[in-house]
């Protein structure tokens, strides 16, 4: 057994008994990331040497810890490696947001997760690849390789949180930290073969930018286990002085503890229609719906099939609410030459949405957001395909000489993930199936707003009834 086949708690708990030292942790990872980010596009920035000194600062810490017999409260990923995405700001590290607007970008700051991932005692090996502001579900910036799914490097790895994505099921790091504003953690998920979680918005602090007006952006954990996953969500969530969403406080022993608890017999809705446009949906993702549906009810839950929530003119009240988002983003003048065309595209379209109407795209987004809400109000959870095909070749979505046919091909690729962003709702993808091509296919389990709980403990029994740690790509 080689150290990466060990989940991200095993690692800490090997950690925590003098079994392995964050050093060693780290001098592994980071050899991995030498010989295959490139590959698979997972980096942008490495920081070896500063990963390495807070890997000697965790060990020697950990060793007075044990020494003094303190160790009961030390985080369970203390010492263990990990990954920040590159629209993540980062004191001292280099922060490009994925676009050479700022590929020469260096923070003063860290935002409130970063500063949580390090208190937690997770040591970040660097920033994961992006697209440019996170904008598309496909990672293809111009300032790093494209991300690749390590299941087949000729296809891509998603976005936005491509490179995070390619990083944990490649085995460069054992968990990484995502954000999903439309999907961008549960598409990556699905075509990378990992645990995605999008939390319930405001779960995790946006301070002190507070950037995201709209509400649908939040960041979460990609992992290779439903655990790794409640535990970095554990080690990060709750609120900060100011924040605009609050939201319950998990009930008793934090979300990896309702992880080993059953979670009963509950009422799952299901649904196969598209939500944001009508495409079709591949049958690769239907039948690892019906299989996962089939799973459910195997396991004593009520699988109940209902129709669509979302109006179909839902889309008709995302996308100005989205462009607008895009076209927040800070751009000086003299460097809007390097926008990406996709980008670009976005930003005027943004830009030609008037305050008033931006208003009244948000409260008709929400609006819609609500009726789901109240209509899916009586099930536990609800079942969905996470995307409408399995993983695409790189370069296959995107379009620099026609960038409404890129956003077009983007909506069909990806017309569930949305759903949630809007309701506010948590969501897992969870690899469940392989096709015939070896290439991965995530499903999508969301729950009511508020209650990871529940989500963790239904998600947790799910990967005990069907595990896939033991699923690797050939790179591993």
């Amino acid at each position: 057994m080689q150290l990466h086949d060990l989940t991200a708690l095993e690692q800490g708990a090997a950690v925590r008994r003098g079994e392995v030292s964050p050093v060693e942790l780290c001098t592994h990872y980071l050899d991995r990331v030498e010989r295959l980010s490139d590959d698979l596009g997972a980096f942008i920035t490495v920081t070896r040497e500063r990963a390495l000194e807070q890997a000697r600062l965790a060990e020697r810490r950990v060793s007075e810890w044990r020494g003094s017999g303190d160790l009961d409260e030390v985080s369970p990923l203390y010492g263990v490696p990990t990954a920040i995405k590159d629209l993540n700001p980062t004191a001292g590290v280099r922060t490009t947001f994925g676009s050479a607007v700022y590929d020469e970008f260096v923070p003063d700051e860290s935002d409130e997760l970063v500063l949580r991932m390090e208190r937690a005692g997770m040591i970040s090996l660097g920033k994961t690849n992006t697209p440019e502001f996170g904008s598309p579900c496909y990672t293809e910036p111009a300032v790093a390789p494209p991300a690749r799914t390590p299941y087949d490097p000729a296809r891509s790895a998603g976005g936005s949180s491509g490179g995070s994505a390619a990083a944990v099921a490649g085995g460069l790091v054992p968990m990484a930290q995502g954000s999903d504003g439309a999907g961008s953690i549960r598409i990556p998920a699905s075509m990378c073969g990992l645990v995605g979680l999008k939390p319930s918005r405001g779960r995790i602090s946006t301070a002190p930018t507070y950037a995201d007006i709209t509400g649908l952006g939040v960041s979460g954990p990609l992992a290779r286990t439903v655990r790794d996953a409640a535990a970095f969500l554990d080690a990060v969530a709750g609120p900060a002085a100011g924040d605009p969403y609050e939201v319950t406080p998990v009930p008793e022993t934090g979300l990896r503890g309702w992880c080993d608890r059953e979670p009963g017999s509950l009422r799952i809705a299901r649904f196969d229609a598209p939500v944001i446009i009508d495409t079709p949906v591949h049958p690769d993702c239907l039948r690892a719906y019906e299989r996962a549906s089939d799973l459910l009810e195997s396991l004593g839950h009520e699988v109940v099939e209902v129709d669509r929530p979302f109006a179909p003119d839902v889309i008709e009240r995302f996308e100005p609410v989205w462009f607008v988002s895009t076209a927040l983003s800070v751009v000086p003048p003299e460097r809007e030459h390097l926008l990406r065309p996709l980008t670009r595209w976005l930003i005027e379209l943004g830009n030609e949405v008037d305050g008033p109407a931006f208003a009244a795209w948000l409260i008709g987004l929400r609006q819609s957001a609500a009726a789901a809400r109240r209509a899916l109000r009586e099930y536990d959870a609800v079942l969905t395909p996470t995307l409408a095909q399995p993983p695409l070749p790189v370069g296959a979505l995107r379009n620099d000489e026609d960038p409404a046919a890129d956003f077009e091909a983007q909506k069909r690729f990806t017309p569930f993930t949305m759903a949630w962003n809007a309701t506010g709702m948590p969501a897992f993808s969870l690899p469940l199936h392989w096709n015939d091509d070896g290439l991965p296919i995530g499903v999508m389990l969301a729950g009511r707003a508020g209650e990871e709980h529940v989500l963790c403990s239904l998600a947790a029994q799910v990967e005990a009834a069907a595990p896939w740690h033991d699923h690797h790509p050939p790179c591993w």
